[in-house]
């Protein structure tokens, strides 16, 4: 437990989709001095995400989907560009994103490589997501993919050339924070060159 906090309280302001809660406490600052205050935290849980690449083809596996939240704050047709993911329900991230995997984009992989973990939005949301990366090949697609029907997923699976992908970061084209690490990730450790 943190020294610098204390007498929380919380309190449920919504349960629909995931958690909201109230947190109401005293943070210690740096005079020392206690002051009150408060914050909302978000609790979706945490997830997994991965950059599929194939180093002979030079080439990535991303998706493609709508996403309210960014067509509310202002993308016009709310698709977003990004890579495979989910939440880790009950599952370990590893096993998350295998499953996630083959259920997005209808490959089959076995040891995806855990790379780091990040805290995506820590002002205001508690997940943590865990990144992976792992080589694909043409032998590993065993389904179309595109998500679950019953989780009302629509998603598309895109293949591009890595340094196409790359440049999308620039363009715009990319505005996913998590697709954007995981590919800057590949051009830092040269994860494509032979």
């Amino acid at each position: 437990m943190s020294e610098r906090i204390r007498n929380v309280t919380k309190k449920l302001l919504s349960d629909n989709w995931y958690t909201l809660n109230k947190y109401v406490f005293e943070y210690k600052n740096n005079n020392n001095e206690w002051k009150p205050q408060e914050r909302e935290a978000y609790d979706r849980g945490n997830g997994s995400t991965i950059l599929l690449y194939n180093k002979l083809r030079g080439s990535v596996i991303l998706t493609r989907q709508f996403r309210l939240p960014t067509y509310i704050n202002g993308n016009a047709t709310g698709m977003l560009i990004e890579s495979c993911a989910g939440l880790l329900d009950r599952d370990n991230a590893e096993d998350c994103i295998v499953k996630e995997v083959h259920e997005e984009t209808g490959y089959r992989i076995e040891k995806p490589l855990k790379i780091f973990e990040a805290y995506m939005s820590p002002g205001s949301v508690t997940e943590i997501v865990y990144f992976f990366v792992a080589e694909y090949f043409d032998e590993n697609k065993v389904s179309e993919g595109g998500g679950l029907e019953h989780e009302q997923e629509n998603i598309e699976v895109l293949e591009f050339d890595f340094d196409m992908a790359y440049k999308m970061i620039a363009s715009g084209e990319i505005m996913d924070g998590k697709t954007i690490m995981l590919l800057q990730y590949a051009k830092l450790n040269s994860l494509l060159s032979s």
